[in-house]
């Protein structure tokens, strides 16, 4: 999972070298980090938060396959 955020953000954003993706993986839970340069921040959050909305949705469908729960937060 961490690996398809980190190519959907690099396909977003000016920058992807900045792109960084950290994972905290818990029981039932995981949480990624998103981090991206200041510049590229409104590239992957999108108008009225639509871009970060379909990415979390893709991460809901694909967490059901896993039977695990994932939640995305894009940190500045």
């Amino acid at each position: 999972m961490r690996q398809l955020v980190e190519q959907i953000a690099k396909a977003l954003v000016d920058q992807p070298d900045q792109v960084a993706v950290r994972e905290v993986a818990g029981e039932q839970t995981s949480v990624l980090e998103l981090r991206v340069a200041q510049e590229d921040l409104g590239k992957v959050i999108g108008k009225q938060g639509k871009t970060a909305r379909a990415i979390r949705t893709i991460l809901a469908a694909a967490g059901m396959k896993l039977r695990k729960r994932f939640v995305l937060e894009i940190l500045e």
